[in-house]
Protein backbone atom coordinates (compact mmCIF):
# COMPACT_ATOMS: atom_id res chain seq x y z
CA UNK A 1 0.00 0.00 0.00
CA UNK A 2 3.37 2.48 0.39
CA UNK A 3 3.29 2.52 -3.19
CA UNK A 4 -0.57 3.51 -3.55
CA UNK A 5 0.22 6.41 -0.97
CA UNK A 6 2.82 7.38 -3.41
CA UNK A 7 1.34 7.22 -6.10
CA UNK A 8 -1.71 9.53 -4.71
CA UNK A 9 0.48 12.34 -3.16
CA UNK A 10 2.20 12.70 -6.12
CA UNK A 11 -0.71 13.19 -8.18
CA UNK A 12 -1.91 15.87 -5.35
CA UNK A 13 1.31 17.60 -5.87
CA UNK A 14 0.49 17.76 -9.88
CA UNK A 15 -2.85 18.87 -8.36
CA UNK A 16 -1.81 21.48 -6.49
CA UNK A 17 0.91 23.12 -8.39
CA UNK A 18 -2.29 23.32 -11.22
CA UNK A 19 -4.35 24.77 -8.83
CA UNK A 20 -6.70 21.80 -8.97
CA UNK A 21 -8.23 20.93 -5.47
CA UNK A 22 -8.09 17.37 -4.39
CA UNK A 23 -9.96 15.36 -1.59
CA UNK A 24 -9.03 12.01 -0.26
CA UNK A 25 -11.04 8.81 0.21
CA UNK A 26 -10.09 6.44 2.99
CA UNK A 27 -11.82 3.14 3.61
CA UNK A 28 -11.33 3.06 7.57
CA UNK A 29 -13.63 0.54 8.67
CA UNK A 30 -15.50 -2.70 7.00
CA UNK A 31 -18.31 -5.04 8.49
CA UNK A 32 -18.22 -8.37 6.78
CA UNK A 33 -15.76 -9.30 3.93
CA UNK A 34 -14.51 -7.52 1.09
CA UNK A 35 -12.83 -6.71 -2.12
CA UNK A 36 -10.37 -4.38 -0.37
CA UNK A 37 -9.49 -3.74 2.93
CA UNK A 38 -9.80 -0.31 5.21
CA UNK A 39 -6.72 1.50 4.35
CA UNK A 40 -7.10 1.45 0.96
CA UNK A 41 -7.39 4.97 -0.51
CA UNK A 42 -7.95 6.56 -3.39
CA UNK A 43 -7.91 10.67 -4.63
CA UNK A 44 -10.72 12.40 -6.36
CA UNK A 45 -10.07 15.73 -7.60
CA UNK A 46 -11.98 19.26 -8.45
CA UNK A 47 -12.45 17.77 -12.18
CA UNK A 48 -13.59 14.54 -11.17
CA UNK A 49 -10.35 12.37 -12.27
CA UNK A 50 -8.95 9.71 -9.88
CA UNK A 51 -6.48 8.06 -8.72
CA UNK A 52 -6.41 4.96 -6.84
CA UNK A 53 -8.81 2.56 -6.31
CA UNK A 54 -10.72 1.15 -3.01
CA UNK A 55 -12.74 -1.73 -4.99
CA UNK A 56 -13.26 -3.66 -8.12
CA UNK A 57 -14.10 -0.31 -9.62
CA UNK A 58 -18.30 0.23 -8.28
CA UNK A 59 -17.80 1.92 -5.15
CA UNK A 60 -15.39 4.34 -6.97
CA UNK A 61 -18.25 5.88 -8.77
CA UNK A 62 -20.31 6.58 -5.43
CA UNK A 63 -17.05 7.97 -3.72
CA UNK A 64 -17.24 10.59 -6.74
CA UNK A 65 -20.57 11.70 -6.03
CA UNK A 66 -20.17 12.13 -2.56
CA UNK A 67 -16.76 13.91 -2.95
CA UNK A 68 -18.83 16.53 -4.21
CA UNK A 69 -20.44 17.43 -1.04
CA UNK A 70 -16.61 18.10 0.60
CA UNK A 71 -15.15 20.18 -2.15
CA UNK A 72 -18.32 22.89 -1.45
CA UNK A 73 -18.51 22.26 1.88
CA UNK A 74 -14.59 21.87 2.58
CA UNK A 75 -15.38 19.52 5.64
CA UNK A 76 -14.89 15.90 5.51
CA UNK A 77 -18.00 13.22 5.83
CA UNK A 78 -18.73 9.43 6.63
CA UNK A 79 -20.37 7.37 3.75
CA UNK A 80 -20.95 3.86 3.64
CA UNK A 81 -21.39 1.26 0.56
CA UNK A 82 -22.83 -1.57 1.38
CA UNK A 83 -21.81 -4.73 -1.36
CA UNK A 84 -23.96 -7.35 -0.11
CA UNK A 85 -26.42 -5.77 -2.86
CA UNK A 86 -24.01 -4.37 -5.69
CA UNK A 87 -20.52 -6.15 -5.22
CA UNK A 88 -21.59 -9.93 -3.59
CA UNK A 89 -18.66 -9.34 -1.49
CA UNK A 90 -21.28 -9.75 1.94
CA UNK A 91 -20.01 -6.48 3.19
CA UNK A 92 -20.21 -2.80 4.60
CA UNK A 93 -17.63 -0.22 3.95
CA UNK A 94 -17.06 3.02 5.98
CA UNK A 95 -15.02 5.58 3.93
CA UNK A 96 -13.80 8.56 5.26
CA UNK A 97 -13.58 11.64 2.75
CA UNK A 98 -11.74 14.38 3.54
CA UNK A 99 -10.26 17.83 2.15
CA UNK A 100 -5.93 17.38 1.22
CA UNK A 101 -4.74 20.00 2.14
CA UNK A 102 -1.03 19.70 2.97
CA UNK A 103 2.04 22.27 2.32
CA UNK A 104 4.48 21.99 -0.15
CA UNK A 105 7.37 21.29 2.56
CA UNK A 106 5.14 18.74 4.37
CA UNK A 107 4.20 17.29 1.07
CA UNK A 108 8.05 16.94 -0.35
CA UNK A 109 9.30 15.30 3.49
CA UNK A 110 6.67 12.66 3.24
CA UNK A 111 7.41 11.66 -0.24
CA UNK A 112 11.14 11.71 1.03
CA UNK A 113 10.90 9.34 3.56
CA UNK A 114 8.73 7.05 1.09
CA UNK A 115 11.91 7.26 -1.45
CA UNK A 116 14.12 6.68 1.58
CA UNK A 117 11.81 3.07 2.43
CA UNK A 118 10.97 5.09 6.15
CA UNK A 119 7.89 3.54 7.02
CA UNK A 120 5.30 5.96 8.05
CA UNK A 121 2.08 5.72 10.40
CA UNK A 122 -1.48 6.89 9.52
CA UNK A 123 -3.91 7.63 11.81
CA UNK A 124 -7.85 8.64 11.26
CA UNK A 125 -10.51 9.35 13.12
CA UNK A 126 -14.08 8.33 12.26
CA UNK A 127 -17.62 7.76 13.63
CA UNK A 128 -19.49 5.24 12.29
CA UNK A 129 -22.50 7.87 11.24
CA UNK A 130 -22.91 9.07 7.59
CA UNK A 131 -23.32 12.44 7.48
CA UNK A 132 -20.60 15.43 7.62
CA UNK A 133 -17.85 15.25 10.88
CA UNK A 134 -16.19 18.67 10.08
CA UNK A 135 -13.29 17.49 12.90
CA UNK A 136 -12.63 13.99 11.48
CA UNK A 137 -9.66 13.54 9.62
CA UNK A 138 -6.36 11.46 9.00
CA UNK A 139 -2.61 12.15 10.52
CA UNK A 140 0.86 11.11 8.64
CA UNK A 141 3.43 10.31 11.29
CA UNK A 142 6.66 10.06 9.88
CA UNK A 143 10.29 9.60 11.60
CA UNK A 144 10.52 13.48 12.47
CA UNK A 145 6.66 15.00 11.82
CA UNK A 146 3.00 14.73 12.34
CA UNK A 147 0.93 16.39 9.54
CA UNK A 148 -2.82 16.68 9.48
CA UNK A 149 -4.20 15.67 5.92
CA UNK A 150 -6.66 18.88 6.36
CA UNK A 151 -6.23 22.02 8.95
CA UNK A 152 -10.15 21.41 10.59
CA UNK A 153 -9.17 17.87 11.89
CA UNK A 154 -9.50 18.05 15.76
CA UNK A 155 -9.43 14.78 18.05
CA UNK A 156 -12.20 14.10 20.47
CA UNK A 157 -12.41 11.34 22.68
CA UNK A 158 -15.90 9.58 21.43
CA UNK A 159 -14.08 9.00 17.81
CA UNK A 160 -13.17 6.04 16.42
CA UNK A 161 -9.58 5.43 15.24
CA UNK A 162 -8.15 3.29 12.61
CA UNK A 163 -4.32 3.43 12.76
CA UNK A 164 -2.17 2.11 10.04
CA UNK A 165 1.77 0.89 9.20
CA UNK A 166 2.97 1.29 5.96
CA UNK A 167 6.27 -0.31 5.71
CA UNK A 168 9.04 0.49 3.36
CA UNK A 169 8.56 -0.33 -0.31
CA UNK A 170 9.27 -3.78 -1.72
CA UNK A 171 12.91 -3.58 -2.86
CA UNK A 172 14.13 -5.47 -5.99
CA UNK A 173 17.58 -5.43 -6.13
CA UNK A 174 18.33 -6.73 -10.15
CA UNK A 175 22.13 -7.89 -10.42
CA UNK A 176 22.42 -7.75 -14.25
CA UNK A 177 21.86 -5.53 -16.87
CA UNK A 178 20.93 -7.95 -20.37
CA UNK A 179 17.39 -8.02 -21.91
CA UNK A 180 15.87 -10.38 -19.64
CA UNK A 181 16.76 -7.49 -16.28
CA UNK A 182 14.95 -5.08 -18.54
CA UNK A 183 12.10 -7.43 -18.68
CA UNK A 184 12.22 -8.12 -15.04
CA UNK A 185 12.56 -4.35 -13.88
CA UNK A 186 9.63 -3.35 -16.32
CA UNK A 187 7.07 -5.95 -14.56
CA UNK A 188 8.74 -5.54 -10.75
CA UNK A 189 7.68 -1.58 -11.13
CA UNK A 190 4.46 -1.87 -12.23
CA UNK A 191 3.78 -3.97 -8.92
CA UNK A 192 4.92 -0.52 -7.22
CA UNK A 193 8.19 -2.08 -5.98
CA UNK A 194 11.31 0.04 -5.73
CA UNK A 195 13.74 -1.90 -8.55
CA UNK A 196 17.46 -0.74 -8.72
CA UNK A 197 19.80 -2.48 -10.82
CA UNK A 198 23.46 -3.30 -10.41
CA UNK A 199 25.71 -3.93 -13.55
CA UNK A 200 29.84 -3.14 -13.91
CA UNK A 201 31.09 -0.85 -15.06
CA UNK A 202 32.23 -1.95 -18.21
CA UNK A 203 28.52 -2.38 -19.54
CA UNK A 204 28.05 1.38 -20.20
CA UNK A 205 24.33 0.76 -19.55
CA UNK A 206 22.10 4.01 -19.07
CA UNK A 207 19.22 4.39 -16.42
CA UNK A 208 16.70 5.00 -19.57
CA UNK A 209 17.56 1.19 -20.54
CA UNK A 210 14.83 0.41 -17.77
CA UNK A 211 11.59 1.44 -17.59
CA UNK A 212 10.76 1.67 -14.11
CA UNK A 213 14.06 1.22 -12.60
CA UNK A 214 15.29 3.89 -9.32
CA UNK A 215 18.71 3.57 -9.27
CA UNK A 216 21.06 1.95 -11.35
CA UNK A 217 24.30 1.30 -10.04
CA UNK A 218 27.44 0.76 -11.93
CA UNK A 219 29.43 -1.08 -9.10
CA UNK A 220 32.74 -3.19 -9.01
CA UNK A 221 32.02 -6.32 -7.01
CA UNK A 222 33.32 -5.03 -3.61
CA UNK A 223 30.99 -1.83 -3.63
CA UNK A 224 27.72 -3.71 -3.76
CA UNK A 225 28.62 -4.38 0.10
CA UNK A 226 28.09 -0.41 0.81
CA UNK A 227 23.93 -1.23 -0.78
CA UNK A 228 21.45 -0.88 1.94
CA UNK A 229 19.56 -4.59 1.67
CA UNK A 230 16.94 -5.81 4.77
CA UNK A 231 14.47 -8.51 4.81
CA UNK A 232 12.38 -5.62 2.57
CA UNK A 233 14.41 -6.61 -0.37
CA UNK A 234 14.94 -9.36 -2.55
CA UNK A 235 17.81 -10.21 -5.03
CA UNK A 236 18.08 -11.68 -8.14
CA UNK A 237 21.75 -12.26 -9.79
CA UNK A 238 21.23 -12.82 -13.60
CA UNK A 239 24.55 -11.42 -15.35
CA UNK A 240 24.67 -14.46 -17.98
CA UNK A 241 28.05 -14.63 -16.71
CA UNK A 242 29.39 -17.59 -14.40
CA UNK A 243 32.90 -15.29 -13.26
CA UNK A 244 30.92 -12.15 -12.10
CA UNK A 245 27.72 -14.22 -10.95
CA UNK A 246 30.80 -15.80 -8.53
CA UNK A 247 31.98 -12.43 -7.90
CA UNK A 248 28.89 -10.37 -6.34
CA UNK A 249 27.86 -13.45 -4.31
CA UNK A 250 31.33 -13.82 -3.26
CA UNK A 251 30.68 -9.62 -2.77
CA UNK A 252 27.22 -10.47 -1.01
CA UNK A 253 27.95 -12.98 1.51
CA UNK A 254 26.38 -12.54 5.31
CA UNK A 255 23.26 -10.74 3.47
CA UNK A 256 19.90 -12.27 4.13
CA UNK A 257 17.32 -10.89 2.04
CA UNK A 258 13.87 -12.04 2.07
CA UNK A 259 14.64 -13.67 -1.16
CA UNK A 260 17.52 -14.52 -3.34
CA UNK A 261 17.30 -16.13 -6.87
CA UNK A 262 19.78 -17.03 -9.69
CA UNK A 263 18.80 -16.97 -12.40
CA UNK A 264 19.79 -20.17 -14.84
CA UNK A 265 19.53 -24.10 -14.65
CA UNK A 266 19.88 -26.25 -11.48
CA UNK A 267 23.65 -27.38 -13.28
CA UNK A 268 24.56 -23.77 -12.76
CA UNK A 269 23.73 -23.37 -9.18
CA UNK A 270 25.32 -26.29 -8.36
CA UNK A 271 28.40 -24.97 -10.01
CA UNK A 272 28.25 -21.93 -8.29
CA UNK A 273 27.77 -23.22 -5.07
CA UNK A 274 31.49 -25.40 -5.25
CA UNK A 275 33.37 -22.45 -7.08
CA UNK A 276 31.97 -20.66 -3.55
CA UNK A 277 33.12 -23.39 -1.44
CA UNK A 278 36.34 -23.66 -3.12
CA UNK A 279 37.31 -19.68 -2.64
CA UNK A 280 35.85 -19.25 0.74
CA UNK A 281 35.97 -22.79 2.17
CA UNK A 282 34.44 -20.59 5.54
CA UNK A 283 31.90 -19.30 3.83
CA UNK A 284 28.16 -19.80 6.00
CA UNK A 285 25.84 -22.77 4.84
CA UNK A 286 22.82 -20.64 5.53
CA UNK A 287 24.06 -17.78 3.17
CA UNK A 288 24.48 -20.79 0.84
CA UNK A 289 21.24 -22.63 1.63
CA UNK A 290 18.77 -19.16 0.91
CA UNK A 291 19.79 -19.49 -2.93
CA UNK A 292 16.35 -20.31 -4.90
CA UNK A 293 18.01 -21.90 -8.31
CA UNK A 294 16.52 -21.81 -10.74
CA UNK A 295 14.61 -18.63 -9.69
CA UNK A 296 10.55 -18.61 -10.12
CA UNK A 297 7.60 -21.06 -10.26
CA UNK A 298 7.14 -23.68 -12.20
CA UNK A 299 5.06 -21.55 -14.79
CA UNK A 300 6.05 -22.90 -18.12
CA UNK A 301 8.19 -20.22 -19.18
CA UNK A 302 9.83 -19.44 -21.89
CA UNK A 303 10.16 -15.79 -23.01
CA UNK A 304 11.66 -12.82 -20.86
CA UNK A 305 8.75 -11.73 -19.60
CA UNK A 306 7.25 -15.40 -18.49
CA UNK A 307 10.41 -15.70 -17.10
CA UNK A 308 10.15 -12.28 -15.20
CA UNK A 309 6.66 -13.20 -14.39
CA UNK A 310 7.42 -16.94 -12.68
CA UNK A 311 10.17 -15.13 -10.83
CA UNK A 312 8.13 -12.26 -9.11
CA UNK A 313 5.10 -14.88 -8.84
CA UNK A 314 8.20 -16.31 -6.70
CA UNK A 315 9.19 -13.39 -4.89
CA UNK A 316 5.97 -12.37 -3.97
CA UNK A 317 4.68 -15.69 -2.23
CA UNK A 318 7.65 -16.16 -0.39
CA UNK A 319 8.01 -12.48 0.90
CA UNK A 320 4.16 -13.10 1.82
CA UNK A 321 4.73 -16.29 3.50
CA UNK A 322 2.60 -18.37 1.37
CA UNK A 323 2.59 -21.68 -0.30
CA UNK A 324 1.96 -20.90 -3.97
CA UNK A 325 -1.23 -23.03 -5.28
CA UNK A 326 -4.50 -22.41 -7.52
CA UNK A 327 -7.25 -20.19 -5.36
CA UNK A 328 -9.56 -22.76 -6.54
CA UNK A 329 -7.56 -25.10 -4.31
CA UNK A 330 -7.73 -23.07 -0.90
CA UNK A 331 -10.22 -23.28 1.37
CA UNK A 332 -11.54 -20.01 3.18
CA UNK A 333 -11.19 -16.75 2.37
CA UNK A 334 -9.34 -15.57 -0.66
CA UNK A 335 -7.83 -12.74 1.05
CA UNK A 336 -6.30 -12.88 4.70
Amino acid sequence: MTHELESILKAYQTNKNNGVQSVLATVVDLDGSSYRKPGVRMLIDAHQKTVGAVSGGCVEKDIVFQAQKVFESGEALIMTYDGRYRLGCEGVLYILIEPLELAEEQLSLILTQIKERTPLKLESSYLREVETHPHLGTTILGENFEYTVHQNRVKKTNDLVFNQTLSSKFKLLIIGAEHDAVALSQMASQLGWSVEIVASPDEQKELSYFKGVSELHLLSYEMIRQLPIDDNTAIVVMTHSLQKDLQYLLALENKFPVYFGLLGPRKRKEELINKLIELQPEIQLDYIEQFKGPAGLDLGAHSAHEIALAILAEILSISRQKDARTLSHKKGAIHD
